[in-house]
């Protein structure tokens, strides 16, 4: 009997494609839609399996299971995405066209042997995807954002702007939320390092988290934001939803882009200001990339303390920059100097994360910010990870280490009931 290398991959959708449809003529929509998730599914699959047995496909019992499994997926789920979807290990998967899906296993690229029939088969996927969450994507909305119910980040990009056909980038986010004991395991940073940034949470100093794309910034908020007192009062604004916080008392905002006739969008400016009569105790941004920086920098120092964003950027002079490039996007006309008094003013610290050469996320740098010294904002390390080169096995080598410097903040922190050991500000870990 020939086995699914000797099935053309062009037949083996084909068949799919007709068996799908013909489960479809079959089945009682209606009542499916009564009938609870797991026995709809149970139900369904044996109708599946009894139609695959009777159709005369060239292929063993183990690929009719698959093919079985595969069309399941087909009505329930994300067709060929389910299998990765259920794989811990991928933090990324990328299709780059309809026959190219690769994911990130470990901070690595590697290209699946999976694929979608076509590209009209991967725009489905897309529009289901994206309906759930109340959004939508065609020729005059080529760009979409949405997430997954599990939080996974998901972006969208079709032609004509895609020129090779549809594009789909998913960032997980596991059901197994990434905790700060996962955090020390994967020597992503050290004891010491998390007493100090818990401190400053509980302490209610404005942070600043910086990093490359897919470095981590979402996941150490998220770490971070569990540090929250469950007595405050949070609102967390974000263009997709992915935050995941556990405190009884969050109010979640997302934006909305415009409806079909260009109208109705709501960006997260007009979040930052609406939330400002919400009286909220702390504000967390998933990532500031616009004009609401101004106004996050507003709130923050007008008495919502402790509040938390993410920013693109590659060190944390830059993210500081990049701040300041956002609040004149408000054209406001505020002077240089003024700008950078109020960002002085309102961050506290800025915590750099990276991704490195061996796909590893490191906590590369906690930096105060310490004013202004004439036209420029100071800062001072409290932790740096020196890096000394690589291994055998290609892993980067290096140490985290404390400068030694006692930030000036320690004091606030004492005062709010955070005391810093001494201890901390000496430590070095080789990794």
């Amino acid at each position: 009997m020939p086995n699914l290398q000797t099935f053309e991959r062009a037949e083996y959708q084909q068949v799919k494609a007709d068996l799908h449809r013909k489960i479809l003529d079959r089945l009682d929509l209606e009542k499916l839609g009564r009938t609870p998730n797991d026995a709809a599914r149970e139900e369904v699959l044996l109708l599946i399996r009894n139609t695959v047995n009777s159709e005369a496909v060239p292929l063993s019992f183990a690929e009719r299971e698959r093919l079985s499994r595969e069309i399941l997926d087909e009505i329930f789920g994300l067709g060929p995405l389910e299998p990765l979807l259920k794989d811990p290990s991928i933090s990324d998967i990328l299709v780059n066209r309809f026959d190219k899906v690769y994911v990130e296993r470990g901070g690595k690229l590697e290209r699946t042997g999976l694929s979608f029939k076509d590209n009209s088969h991967l725009m489905q996927i897309i529009d289901r995807i994206v309906s759930r969450v109340g959004r939508r994507v065609d020729e005059s909305s080529p760009m979409v954002d949405a997430r997954l119910g599990d939080g996974s980040r998901v972006n969208a990009i079709i032609p004509p702007l895609a020129i090779d056909g549809a594009c789909l980038s998913i960032r997980r986010f596991g059901r197994d939320p990434v905790t700060a004991r996962n955090m020390l395991e994967n020597k992503t940073l050290t004891e010491p390092m998390l007493e100090l940034l818990s401190s400053m949470v509980k302490g209610r100093l404005n942070l600043l988290i910086s990093g490359g794309t897919g470095a981590g910034k979402t996941t150490l908020l998220n770490v971070l934001s569990g540090y929250i007192p469950n007595t405050d009062r949070v609102v967390t604004i974000e263009d997709a939803a992915e935050l995941q916080l556990k405190q009884e008392h969050v109010v979640r905002l997302e934006t909305r882009p415009p409806n079909i006739e260009g109208k109705g969008a709501v960006r997260q400016r007009q979040l930052v200001i609406n939330s400002l009569r919400m009286r909220p105790d702390r504000i967390v941004v998933g990532e500031v990339r616009g004009e609401e920086a101004f106004d996050m920098l507003q709130a923050m120092n007008t008495g919502h303390e402790g509040s938390l964003t993410t920013v693109h950027a590659n060190s944390q002079r830059d993210a500081l920059a990049r701040i300041e490039n956002m609040v004149s996007m408000a054209n406001l006309n505020i002077p240089e100097r003024a700008v950078r008094h109020q960002i002085a003013s309102a961050m506290h610290a800025v915590i750099q994360i990276a991704r490195l050469s061996d796909g590893s996320r490191k906590l590369v740098a906690v930096s105060e910010v310490t004013g202004m010294e004439g036209e420029v904002i100071s800062m001072q390390d409290i932790f740096i990870f020196d890096r000394h080169g690589l291994d055998e096995a290609g892993k980067v080598r290096g140490a985290f280490r404390a400068t030694g410097i006692r930030p000036s903040f320690a004091d606030r922190l004492a005062t709010a009931g955070c005391r810093l050991r001494a201890a901390i500000f000496d430590s070095i870990m080789e990794v």
